[in-house]
């Protein structure tokens, strides 16, 4: 069985009833024979096949079992053709078409299931007599060809409706929709134009066929060079794949358009334009017969003669002005229609005229030696956009508000393909938030598959065995997958049509690569494949990585075995036991890989589906601490207490341990209390062995803190060293350089810069691998650059660090980073980058329930409105950073205590604000807190000296070291020179 995207037609008779009761049987069997007769030839003629017959309704499925690119279309042209044809008979019918994937059978047998046909036999029950109704799908896939009326909507099955529309007629021009400006393609242009000038100079015709992929802008850019051609006769004629007596349509179009013929033209009155518009009656004869203007053509001498009249129409029009021939959709061509293409081309001459061929690289396959001979035949190969035409051409079609990560997206999956591209931004565009954006648009599906369909069984199927490994698949993978005596043979022709083409470096050595031409070309491929047969291939594939034994490759083969479980599960409603522990293994695996390079997201949820395929308590501590790595605090707290009942429980020390300390940090960064953070760690710390030192530093970690928070840094310094030295003993180093980070800060705070900056040092050759330790690196030193005032330096560092902490997924220390960066701005007089940072930090902080660095903040978004006179704004996130600060944590107490008496004294009220003032700074002066410290003193010094007491206010300078440190809040460079005597 196969999956595709198909358009299914029901029609039924009206009243059939009424014509078995009044009619005679034998008549009604004939009248009914001939209708079912009638509308099998209308369907099969358009490409169509039928189904089945019900009673009097024939089902008729398109795109079954031979996918075309404008199935829906079709569909809705042979509608038009059976309700005219039935009309003959006396009767009358409904029809109703949708569009959507079917579930079909292979081989000679074509039945088909899917929503769509529930849909388009709903429709067509709900149709008025002599009506044609589209459902949403066929209407999407028919935008441009199809005139429609809206007609409301339908109700499918209880409670649940569908928007509908009436077939009003088939548009012989395609009218496409509104679309970007035009974009790049300036060499093009100009060998068209080029062309063109040599065809008028020399008088003779000139060949030029473009070629290139489906979608990727042939037609568009014949349109931009042919709207800049003045004083010239434009005729343009497309190729159709479908129907009969239609092998000169292209050039039948023209001589129409040229002739003034419209489609409601009676025919004698067509014939009469068509006369009065050629030289001479022999050349209308011949063209009005043989090229089908009256009718289809039956006459075979004035078939033979079809390139000659051809040629003296075309003669005639380029002797009034130069003649531009426009043939799109060549490749679709019947052979007799390219032979007259080329005797244009060939034989026009002493005219100015310019043949313009549009093609896909399919029309090579039957006829090799197109345009060969001529001398004055060219060739264009169309490739796709650039990466910054394709992003001009994004921003065109999206909305300014469109997200960035909704743009990103409609740029990776057209992959430089106009038409992809357009398909893809308007799909974006028209669903609502919750849409699936990772499907593939139906017109852009339709296109592919029909390219894909064209393909003989075996290539057809290497290319979907493929897809299922991946965009890059191997040529070893395949043969293992696919039970063919040689796959070469198919791979030279995949890649000789240009779906797939070879990869110069392969990562699994030994074994060549390959790889789609366009990601899309796999998904189509992909999605034609049954779910069963996807999971089969997905685990097959990943037993054949598996064989590699390389540590590269475990993610890969977690990825396939998820999916054969996930599709499994979707299909029997269970996983298979062996399938989900093979499965959580190999997820498990590829989350430790994932968190040894800080990949803290893509870890996360590696370890939830590991645990959901087969729980173990050790993957949802692995899932705890992912979050954790996320900065995730209301979460961690969730789980990580479930971890702890659960291996308590169990009796399981070390996991028991490892949840304790990261319990620990909870109670400190969202509960505020250190001294429940210190029984925690400490707990944690005597259930741990000496073997688990990684849990055991953490712990140490913790600990650290619980101690500083209260203002004891001689404790908290022991704690840190204690956790250099284990770190030193197991000969971990990433671990060392991680405790001697913690270390500088505990000398900074107070005020030991030479001595941080040995540390520092110390540690520069050795920060280690990684995302988050490169990022620590860089956040150690911007920190200390900024304590020493050189603020250029440290925000340089300060950013790369938070750019790398955002690529680790580590939101809040991230968000730590900015506020930092917000404080500098602060100093250097951009208010509004600094605004910016810390809103963006209140939202981190509040999401992640972390309140330890909320409260900061919040002072720091209540300080910068003040700086820019939002006083009433100011006050409420001064208050509420004084709400959320921990009655323990001296230094966010003091920082914010000290901020909301700066609104205070900004509000007039200041007996309050120096209370509050002066209590931020005595919070601080039992303790070693020498940098922070600085903050309060500059803070109740500017206050005192604005107020005239100068004496009070030069004995608390007396106090701040010279000169005075570019660091956090408002006690800054321009403090100091506001403070100056």
């Amino acid at each position: 069985m196969e999956r595709k995207l198909a358009t299914v037609l029901f029609v039924d008779l009206v009243d059939s009833t009424s014509l078995v009761t009044t009619s005679d049987p034998e008549i009604v069997r004939r009248r009914v024979t001939q209708y079912f007769e009638r509308a099998s030839d209308c369907i099969t003629r358009f490409g169509g096949t039928v189904e089945k017959f019900a009673g009097d309704a024939v089902m008729a499925a398109f795109g079954v079992p031979q996918a075309h690119e404008d199935d829906a279309e079709r569909a809705v042209r042979a509608a038009f053709a059976v309700r005219e044809s039935v009309e003959e008979l006396g009767l009358e019918v409904r029809i109703g078409i949708e569009s959507g994937e079917l579930l079909v059978d292979e081989g000679d047998s074509t039945f088909a299931t899917g929503e769509a046909v529930n849909v388009a036999a709903r429709l067509q029950q709900s149709a008025a007599p002599g009506t044609i109704v589209l459902g949403p799908g066929a209407r999407r896939l028919t935008v441009g060809a199809v005139e429609v009326e809206d007609i409301g909507s339908v109700e499918i099955r209880p409670g649940e409706q569908i928007w509908s529309w009436r077939a009003e007629r088939v548009l012989e021009a395609r009218q496409r929709r509104p679309r970007g400006r035009f974009v790049g393609r300036e060499q093009e242009l100009q060998l068209l134009s080029n062309s063109y000038g040599r065809a008028v100079r020399d008088r003779r015709a000139n060949l030029v066929t473009v070629f290139g992929d489906p979608g990727v802008g042939k037609t568009r850019l014949v349109e931009e060079f042919t709207a800049g051609v003045e004083r010239a006769t434009v005729l343009t004629g497309r190729a159709l794949p479908y129907g009969e007596g239609i092998a000169y349509w292209p050039i039948a179009s023209m001589v129409k358009a040229s002739a003034g013929i419209t489609d409601d033209d009676p025919a004698a009155e067509a014939f009469e334009k068509l006369r009065l518009s050629c030289e001479s009656e022999a050349v209308a004869d011949l063209l009005g017969v043989a090229l089908g203007v009256l009718g289809a053509a039956q006459d075979v001498d004035a078939e033979i003669e079809t390139g000659w009249a051809a040629l003296r129409w075309a003669e005639q029009l380029a002797d009034v002005q130069p003649l531009v021939l426009v043939f799109e959709d060549v490749q679709w061509a019947d052979e007799k229609m390219l032979d007259v293409v080329e005797h244009l081309a060939r034989t026009l001459s002493g005219s100015p005229a310019l043949i313009v061929c549009i093609a896909r690289f399919d029309l090579l396959d039957v006829r090799p030696s197109w345009g060969g001979g001529n001398p004055r035949a060219s060739a264009i190969e169309l490739a796709g956009l650039s990466h910054e035409e394709s992003a001009e051409l994004a921003d065109a079609l999206l909305s300014d508000d469109t997200p960035p990560a909704r743009r990103a997206l409609v740029l990776e999956r057209a992959e430089g393909n106009p038409l992809f591209l357009e398909e893809t931004a308007r799909m974006l565009l028209d669903i609502d938030d919750g849409g699936d954006v990772d499907r593939i648009p139906d017109s852009v599906q339709a296109l592919i598959a029909a390219r894909i369909d064209l393909l003989p069984a075996a290539e057809k199927r290497l290319l979907q065995v493929a897809a299922v490994i991946g965009r890059v698949f191997w040529r070893g993978a395949l043969e293992r997958l696919v039970a063919e005596p040689s796959i070469d043979p198919g791979l030279v022709a995949l890649c000789d049509r240009d779906l797939i083409g070879i990869v110069e470096r392969s990562t699994i050595p030994g074994d060549r690569a390959y790889q789609f031409q366009h990601v899309l070309i796999r998904d189509v491929a992909y999605a034609g494949m049954t779910k069963a047969e996807r999971a089969e291939h997905h685990r097959h594939f990943a037993e054949w990585i598996g064989e590699r034994e390389s540590d590269e490759l475990v993610e890969m083969t977690a990825h396939h075995l998820d999916q054969a479980a996930a599709l499994h599960e979707e299909l029997e409603g269970h996983v298979p036991a062996e399938l989900a522990s093979a499965a959580g293994a190999a997820l498990q695996q590829a989350g430790r890989q994932a968190l040894r390079r800080d990949s803290f997201a893509a870890a996360r949820r590696l370890f939830r589906r590991s645990f959901e395929l087969a729980p173990t308590l050790e993957r949802r501590l692995l899932a705890a601490e992912a979050a954790r790595g996320m900065n995730e605090v209301g979460t961690v707290a969730l789980e990580m207490e479930r971890v702890r009942a659960e291996a308590h429980e169990a009796g399981d020390l070390v996991h028991e341990g490892r949840a304790l300390t990261a319990l620990a940090e909870v109670a400190m960064g969202r509960d505020g209390d250190p001294d429940r953070a210190s029984e925690l760690a400490s707990l944690g710390l005597e259930l741990l062995p000496d073997d688990e030192v990684d849990a055991r530093i953490d712990a140490l970690r913790q600990l650290a803190p619980a101690a500083w928070w209260p203002g004891d840094l001689q404790l908290a310094e022991r704690y840190t060293r204690d956790a250099i030295n284990v770190a030193r003993e197991a000969d971990r180093q990433d671990l060392w350089v991680r405790a001697m980070g913690a270390l500088q800060w505990l000398l900074e705070l107070r005020l030991e810069l030479d001595a941080a900056e040995d540390v520092l040092r110390s540690t520069g050759e050795h920060c280690g691998e990684g995302v988050l330790a490169e990022a620590r690196s860089h956040f150690a030193l911007g920190s200390l650059r900024r304590m020493q005032g050189r603020l250029t330096e440290a925000r340089a560092e300060l950013e790369q660090a938070r750019g790398l902490y955002l690529d680790a997924g580590a939101a809040g220390d991230a968000a730590w980073a900015g506020i930092i960066l917000g404080w500098i701005s602060l100093v250097e007089g951009d208010a509004a980058t600094a605004e910016r940072g810390f809103r963006h930090a209140v939202r981190v902080y509040v999401t992640n329930e972390d309140r330890g660095h909320l409260c900061e903040a919040e002072r720091a978004l209540a300080e910068v409105l003040l700086e820019t006179g939002r006083l009433d704004e100011a006050e409420r996130h001064a208050l509420a950073a004084n709400s959320h600060v921990s009655p323990s944590d001296l230094t966010s107490r003091s920082a914010t205590t000290s901020t909301l008496g700066l609104v205070r004294a900004a509000q007039g009220r200041d007996e309050e604000a120096e209370e509050l003032l002066r209590e931020g700074l005595v919070l601080l002066e039992r303790t070693d807190y020498r940098l922070l410290e600085i903050g309060a003193l500059v803070a109740l010094a500017r206050f005192l000296r604005a107020r005239g007491r100068d004496d009070e206010a030069a004995e608390l300078e007396a106090r701040v070291p010279e000169p005075v440190p570019a660091w956090l809040g408002s006690e800054d460079a321009r403090v100091t020179a506001s403070t100056s005597p």
